[in-house]
């Protein structure tokens, strides 16, 4: 038996039912919470309980989540048996070894584009997939495994796959790198790693990391595979892409947002170094329905209700430039909330600079996850509120500033998972 310590989380939860797919015996545990990650775990019939040191027994072998901490007391159980315990990256570092795996990488974009990458390879050769919006396949005969790797504390640094993805690097999660030569020194590391990496060639922190056996894709006509002839226009993006120069193929996208651009380019490389025929990725590309949390978009009446995982600002403009793109007559209201105090503080100018694109901006208290508000008892979301025109608190609870509006669209942005406020307000709406 496979006990999933923190089975909730969106990695965690991908991972669980790949293993249970391919014929493992998994089980986990969490908080008495409800997230949209338990969905997949109920359909592949996949038990998980409330933690409880009762819930872990001799045998068990045992995938800790990265945000568990090491006072857990079914970690603590699990110890003390001398159990075998294994990192949620190192268990998908043993998984991948029997793949050709493609690691999707990058400080934005990863989910979308394994999630599109998936789409196409699985409804063409098959593959098996991990995706961070808490949804997983796998198939035994199948000899392609898509994931998403994670810069976070170097994680990825478990991995050694075929082919590496990097879909751009920036500073973030400030609480471990130091700062962005850090981070730059991490992806190069893990480049060294692969076989083939996969680059956007317009980053220039990508391009300064003179990366070997590296295919580069991107606007700028430096680029190995460059998207040309771009229309951005209320359908979604038109474009034509070239390879070493020669025209290849010309793509319609239904999606928003130059970010999108990107990520399609991305995925349309992999299949092109796989064999994919260009009709097939024409065929598939338009029939992505998404990923949990990115863009994912509801209408009531004639209001628009977007939830989106942006916590970093370079998330948050494309996600509000997407939604413009797609709605510009439309008044754009933004709910955001923070994601950690050393994020915030780091990159308060980013982000007010970006929340000022919104009509009107409201924000929820910073969400803690790994940190401590005593720790930064400075830092509050009244930073971000005192700086922007007009911007406002708002609780988790309160809709009561939202229903003012009629007939705009809404965003609710941030990493922690802000439904019980929008299924509030969606049933005022409805």
């Amino acid at each position: 038996m496979n006990h999933f310590i923190g089975i909730k989380g969106s990695g965690m939860s991908a991972l669980a039912q790949i293993m249970k797919t391919l014929g493992y015996e998994v089980q986990g545990s969490d908080i008495d919470k409800s997230f949209f990650t338990e969905k997949g775990l109920i359909e592949k019939n996949i038990p998980f309980y409330i933690y409880d040191e009762n819930n872990i027994n001799n045998g068990m072998n045992i995938v800790v989540g990265n945000a568990i901490k090491d006072d857990n007391p079914e970690l603590i159980k699990a110890k003390k048996l001398n159990l075998k315990i294994y990192t949620y990256q190192e268990m998908i570092g043993k998984l991948i070894k029997n793949y050709k795996s493609i690691a999707v990488s990058g400080c934005h974009g990863k989910t979308t584009t394994t999630g599109l990458m998936a789409h196409i390879l699985n409804n063409t050769v098959g593959c098996n997939y991990l995706i961070g919006d808490g949804t997983g396949s796998a198939e035994p005969n199948n000899k392609l495994f898509v994931f998403e790797a994670c810069e976070y504390q170097r994680h990825f640094l478990s991995y050694y796959p075929y082919y590496i993805i990097i879909t751009n690097i920036e500073l973030d999660h400030v609480d471990y790198y130091k700062d962005l030569e850090d981070i730059k020194s991490a992806y190069g590391k893990f480049a060294e790693q692969g076989k083939q990496i996969i680059a956007w060639g317009d980053d220039p922190n990508i391009r300064s990391l003179n990366l070997r056996n590296t295919i580069y894709y991107g606007l700028n006509e430096n680029n190995d595979i460059v998207a040309k002839n771009i229309k951005y226009n209320l359908n979604g993006i038109n474009f034509e892409v070239y390879i070493n120069k020669e025209f290849y193929a010309e793509f319609n996208l239904p999606f928003f947002g130059n970010h999108m651009l990107l990520n399609s380019l991305a995925a349309i490389t992999i299949c092109y170094l796989e064999n994919i025929s260009k009709e097939d990725i024409q065929k598939h590309i338009v029939t992505y329905p998404g990923v949990n949390r990115r863009f994912s978009e509801e209408k009531i009446g004639n209001t628009i209700i977007i939830d989106d995982y942006a916590h970093h600002p370079t998330e948050i403009k494309a996600t509000i430039a997407a939604a413009k793109q797609k709605y510009p007559d439309k008044k754009l209201i933004v709910i955001f909330q923070p994601h950690t105090f050393t994020r915030t503080i780091e990159l308060k100018n980013e982000f007010i600079n970006e929340l000022k694109q919104a009509n009107k901006t409201y924000i929820l208290d910073i969400h803690p996850a790994r940190e401590k508000q005593e720790d930064y008892p400075e830092v509050t979301a009244k930073i971000l509120i005192n700086n922007i025109p007009e911007a406002e608190h708002l609780t988790s609870e309160d809709i009561s500033k939202l229903v003012k509006y009629q007939n705009e669209v809404f965003l609710f942005l941030g990493a922690n998972d802000l439904r019980p406020l929008e299924n509030n307000f969606k049933n005022y709406l409805n």
